[in-house]
Parts: structure tokens; sequence; C-alpha cells
């Protein structure tokens, strides 16, 4: 059995008819409701649940000082290369877009580490496009070995991988995976996702199990919110967080709830989320999942970020770059063009310093890898 099992469970479920027939009192029943079932999921992301959005705020914040405190924990985000083979219409690293492509040299990886270190960080998030060729499991490996040397923690965001090749990176050094579903309607990610290896929804929506199954340490599953209608994604999203809770219960489970930002090509966002429909996101999961991670990312406001803080957010990126290099190595912006724009470009020093002044602790090492 899989997840993919449970989506099949309710991938026809009448959603549009399910949320409209969820009463006042259903939503209010489920903000207090011990019970983390589907019912109260789908009740608390239903537009009667909007009703209650301070009572749900005031019930997510209590759970997240139960459960993680006045912590923040602080990561950045690292470009090792853009090549890509996939040809995701919502992305600027798509292969057909006519954009320079690099990959960062092992000399480059240890200038950009110690400039990000030299800010304090400690847990650093290695992305690259989706090119086998260009950025092979070899090359990534090596800049593991450098990245090892600079921080204790050291989290993927790449391809989805075989569970064999899990294993590898995890005896490297890697303690976190970091794989977005994207969209988990299956049609509409067929659509969006016209060719390459990530057309593969079957291959990617099981790749967190299999790097569950090797003994990662945590994994971070996600949806990009704007693609299709925001209540079944965040749906389908927290079933899974909830079966890898449950499934693999030495794991760390966490959730990012990323929108569509600006990107190079046309790509038109067909279901535009609100700010209010990102609270209720937050203070629904937290509801639903007490002890999930929650990341949030730089694509929101500053004002946004810190309205959202105390609702249940656990992890944000601070300092980012969304170009290859940007840290130390010098990168020419009118040609290395950015995978998104970033919204929040504070660095990590102003990032520490709004925490402090809320008082949250800003936590930079929570993790020391073997």
């Amino acid at each position: 059995m899989s997840y993919y099992d449970i989506y099949l469970k309710y991938k026809g479920l009448p959603f549009d008819n399910i949320f409209s027939g969820i009463s006042l009192n259903d939503a209010k029943a489920a903000i207090k409701s011990d019970r983390r079932n589907e019912e109260g999921l789908l009740a608390l992301l239903s537009p009667a649940a909007g009703n209650y959005l301070e009572d749900m705020a005031r019930e997510a914040h209590n759970l997240t000082l139960r459960h993680f405190g006045k912590t923040i924990q602080l990561y950045t985000p690292m470009y090792l290369s853009n090549y890509c083979d996939n040809e995701c219409s919502y992305c600027g690293f798509n292969h057909n877009n006519e954009v320079s492509r690099r990959k960062l040299s092992l000399e480059e990886v240890e200038k950009e580490a110690g400039a990000i270190s030299s800010t304090g960080l400690e847990h650093i998030l290695i992305l690259t496009g989706e090119s086998q060729d260009m950025s092979p499991l070899s090359y990534i490996k090596d800049c593991i070995k450098i990245l090892k040397r600079y921080f204790s923690s050291i989290s993927i965001e790449i391809y989805a991988l075989t569970e064999s090749e899990y294993s590898e990176l995890i005896g490297e050094g890697v303690d976190n995976l970091t794989l977005y579903q994207e969209t988990y309607d299956e049609r509409v990610y067929g659509l969006v996702h016209k060719g390459g290896p990530k057309k593969d929804y079957l291959f990617r929506l099981c790749a967190p199990e299999r790097a569950a199954k090797q003994g990662i340490r945590s994994v971070n599953v996600g949806v990009l919110l704007g693609l299709n209608d925001w209540r079944r994604e965040v749906f389908f999203m927290g079933l899974h967080a909830k079966y890898l809770q449950d499934n693999f219960c030495g794991v760390e489970i966490g959730a990012s709830i990323p929108r569509l930002r600006a990107h190079l090509g046309d790509f038109k966002i067909p279901s535009e989320i609100s700010d209010r429909n990102m609270a209720q996101i937050i203070t629904a999961l937290r509801i639903f999942l007490p002890r999930l991670g929650i990341s949030l990312s730089t694509r929101e406001s500053p004002e946004l970020r810190e309205g959202l803080l105390p609702l249940g957010v656990t992890r944000i990126s601070a300092g980012s770059s969304t170009r290859v290099g940007g840290h130390a190595v010098a990168c020419d912006e009118s040609f290395n063009l950015p995978q998104f724009e970033i919204s929040d470009k504070r660095n990590v020093e102003e990032i520490k310093t709004m925490l402090a002044l809320k008082g949250y602790q800003p936590v930079l090492k929570d993790w020391m890898l073997i």
C-alpha cells in the first residue's frame, strides 16, 4: 500500500458539494475536536470555516506553542544548477525557456557555502533543475561532501530518486528531503507537466515514501498553490502528510505552501489564493496535524510572513536567492534568471532581528550531521 491508494479513495469525491454542504456548526466543531480525521480537515478547509478564522488562529497558535514553543528554524536555499529537462509550464527553469544555463563548479560551491555559513545559518537546502545528465547523482554527492564541512543539516530539493539513490545520498549526509507534488490532481498534473521525467505522476508521488523507508530524518511535502483549487489540494497534501506521519513514526514530517510567483514565460495563474486563504490553510493544517512542521518561503511579502508566523509557521527561509549562485559567486542578473521572483529580500540578520522583536527564538541549528 502507498499513499496513492489513499488518493484514489478520495479522488472522486464531489468536493464542491461537500464543501458547500458543511455548516457553520460543523466548521466550529472541527476547530475544537480531538478527532484528527478526513471529515474534520474538510470542515476546516470549507468556506464555512472562513467565518471562524480568528477561532482557528487562536487554536492553531496554542497548538504550535505546545508542540514547538516560540521557535522558528531558519534556512536558505542554494541553487546548484538550472539545467532542466522538464517542460513545467509554471516554472522559469522550463527546458523550452531561453535562459542562460549554468552549474556551479565545486570551487564555486565552496565559495557559496562559506558565504552562507558566515551568516550563522547551519541549515542549507540545495536545489537543482531536473537534469540527471547535467546534475547527476555523482555531482550532487561531491557537493554534499563540501557542504558537510560548513552545515549541520543538508536538505535536498532535486528530481525524484529511486530508493537506492536516496540511500546513497543519506549515506553521504543528507538528512532532509523536500519534494513538492505541485498538484495532486492527476489531470491537472498532466496538463502543466508537458514533457520530461517529471511527467511521471506516480513516481514523484511515492518519492517521499522511498526516502522515508531509507531512514531519512525528515520529509517535507508541498503543493504549488494556484495550479488548482486550493481546498482540494491542501486536503490531499494534508492526507499525504498524515499518511507519512502514521507510517514512518521516526521521520519528522513537514509541509510547504508556496504560492505561484512571477517567472519567465506567459503562464497565467489558474486559481488565485488570497492572504486570507493562506491564513486558513496554515491554521487548518496545524489543527489537523499538531506536530506538522510548516514552512513559509520568501515568495510571500515581509508583512504577510510576519502576520502568519503566530498561526503555525515553524520554518522560514532567509537571505534567499533563486538564481544559481548569488551569495558569493557573482551572477549576471540579465542572463542568470531566477526560477521565480522572491518578495521577502531581507538578509539573515534582518530576519533574526524581526523574530527577536516578536519574541521568537531563531533556530540556526537543531541537528548535527554524523
